[in-house]
């Protein structure tokens, strides 16, 4: 059955905490890998943040730890260090996120492990990368969104600069480091010497800038905040209805023309909007236009206009509608696990299966598994 699962027999060793490393621990988890998660004493601290469901447990631990294993050890004690240290050794993946050098006193660091595992991929994620003049700094993500450009991106033209409702500057990390590990273990069917993977938060949160970082070094003028208005899109933003707010995105030429013929307007023809370019320019003008006659209108009313025609468009959703809605639903996005609740990982293939077996588990729940299995 094991077979099923695209990672099955993978053994990863996560020494990480709080969001980056244990995303990446979860997704490698859910593709079928075992996962241990090594927790200090008191635990990864994320158990204590709400809301609580049990005395060790909450749903921000639930949502990043699921399908893992929990072993407690406090690496000052010489038996508990010597238990992990014997696990780095039979690891294939080892995922960390101390502070530079944090692992070297106690000879867990890619410099010595790599001598008695000779095939070890070994993941480190910080704030800042290993090296450069920032390196030793802590990195949180609040932090590294600021430094790192995309808040400036956020919010309204005359407002502050705000971050997004999730840390994305750690979810991406988890994620490019998974793409990196993948990527490591198939150059290991070349080459079966150990790999290094340096992950910062930092380098992650510049490289999704993406099309904003290319506008930049590309003329040299830093983008500004547009609300939810698109920079080179328009119309591509949110509208006011009677009823509460709508997205309506005009990609391209065609779709403008399909959205005016759906209402009986003709901007279309109007050369001032005819193409994106002209749009673009005279956005001051056209948006208004728009607004005032969509505000007399009801989110039904318009979604179902668009959709007959082929316009995307959508509601804002909370997250409770989001998770609600019908291809949420049928797409079978939300999962309970031990009768934790959660959101599955994105990933559906056709002769393959994600792992789901277990929930996030209590602390130090299979130290003596673990510990019985080392002895074997």
């Amino acid at each position: 059955m094991n077979n099923e699962y695209p990672l099955a027999g993978l053994k990863v060793l996560e020494l990480a905490r709080v969001l980056a490393g244990p995303w990446a621990g979860q997704v490698l988890s859910d593709l079928g890998a075992e996962v241990i998660k090594i927790e200090a004493p008191q635990g990864d601290e994320t158990r204590n943040w709400g809301p609580l469901f049990k005395q060790d447990s909450s749903a921000y631990f639930d949502s990043t730890n699921r399908g893992k294993k929990s072993f407690v050890a406090d690496l000052k004690n010489p038996t508990d260090l010597a238990i992990v240290k014997q696990l780095a050794r039979q690891t294939d993946i080892l995922i960390e996120n101390f502070k530079v050098g944090g692992l070297k006193k106690y000879k867990l660091d890619f410099k010595n492990l790599k001598k008695s595992n000779k095939k070890v991929i070994y993941c480190s994620i910080t704030g800042f990368g290993q090296t450069g003049p920032e390196s030793h700094r802590a990195g949180y993500d609040f932090i590294i969104q600021a430094m790192g450009g995309i808040m400036d991106l956020t919010g309204e033209p005359d407002g502050d600069p705000q971050k997004p409702g999730v840390a994305n500057a750690d979810l991406f990390t988890g994620l490019y480091s998974v793409i990196a590990i993948q990527s490591a273990l198939l150059s290991q069917k070349q080459n079966s010497k150990p790999v290094y993977i340096d992950m910062s938060l930092f380098d992650t949160q510049l490289g999704v800038l993406a099309n904003q970082a290319s506008s930049y070094l590309t003329t040299g003028k830093s983008p500004s905040r547009m609300g939810n208005s698109h920079p080179v899109i328009v119309p591509y933003q949110k509208f006011d209805t009677i009823d509460g707010p709508i997205i309506i995105a005009c990609g391209n030429d065609m779709q403008f023309k399909r959205f005016n013929e759906a209402f009986g307007w003709n901007f279309h023809n109007d050369s001032s909007y005819k193409t994106n370019r002209n749009r673009v320019q005279n956005r001051q003008t056209l948006v208004p236009l728009i607004s005032q006659r969509l505000i007399k209108l009801s989110k039904n009313q318009i979604l179902r206009k668009l959709q007959k025609v082929g316009v995307p468009s959508g509601p804002i959703n909370t997250v409770s509608e989001a998770l609600g809605e019908k291809q949420a639903v049928h797409r079978q996005m939300v999962l309970t696990v031990d009768n934790k609740p959660s959101v599955r990982t994105p990933i559906l293939f056709d002769r393959l299966s994600l792992k789901y077996t277990t929930g996030s588990p209590k602390l130090g729940q299979h130290n003596k598994e673990i510990k019985m299995k080392l002895k074997e």
